[in-house]
């Protein structure tokens, strides 16, 4: 029987049998320290308003001949990510620079505002807790093994991958930084619909926060 790979792939494709490459995991989190270990706050929050809880993560991004990492900071009501950094280095500098990117942007009372993060020792070393105490900042960290705990962090990262990251080849750490940039400032903050916001994006939720009640 002659037949083209097209039809192979259309008929595979309707009997799922098409093989899914899985991609290589590289881990970020090293809770394997000695530090400090803060319980986790987050679970019992219920959210009103913006500032009261920040999610933190860290993930990688694979060029041609190297791995380089990104930190981000959203703001848990909003899902909007109100700080991140991008570095070819992993440790407490990265994640610090997306949080002070985050303390710039925003302002909250003495209290008001829980952090919440993984154990990693980026974010439990002395410099990460420091710069958050000294903001009156509750800090929270996710149970060991269990990544529900920060959920909306990770699925910041998962939604970065698929819809920008894994479509493109990047071959410089230029490339990615405009990418990544674009696509938080520009698509997710202002433009991707979230149905969790009533199908706004996070800049334009946020807004919607301000306005006086209609009658």
């Amino acid at each position: 029987m002659i037949i083209s790979k097209n039809v192979v792939l259309r008929l595979l494709r309707q009997d799922n049998l098409l093989c899914l490459r899985k991609r290589p995991f590289i881990s970020t989190t090293d809770s394997h320290h000695q530090l400090t270990i803060f319980p986790n706050l987050a679970r019992d929050l219920v959210l009103t308003d913006i500032n009261q809880l920040w999610v933190a993560d860290i993930t990688y991004i694979r060029l041609q001949r190297q791995f380089i990492y990104l930190a981000a900071v959203l703001d848990a009501y909003s899902r909007r990510c109100i700080g991140w950094a991008l570095a070819r280095y992993l440790d407490a500098r990265l994640s610090l620079s997306a949080l002070m990117m985050a303390l710039q942007s925003r302002s909250f009372g003495p209290g008001q505002l829980t952090h919440h993060s993984d154990r990693g020792v980026q974010y439990a070393c002395h410099d990460y807790v420091q710069v958050l105490q000294q903001h009156h900042i509750r800090i929270s960290m996710s149970r060991v093994g269990n990544p529900y705990d920060n959920a909306k962090a990770e699925r910041f990262m998962r939604t970065l991958k698929y819809e920008e990251i894994y479509l493109n080849d990047y071959d410089t750490f230029a490339e990615v930084m405009v990418s990544v940039e674009n696509f938080i400032e520009a698509i997710y903050n202002r433009k991707r619909l979230h149905s969790a916001l009533g199908y706004l994006p996070p800049v334009e939720f946020e807004a919607s926060l301000s306005l006086p009640n209609q009658p």
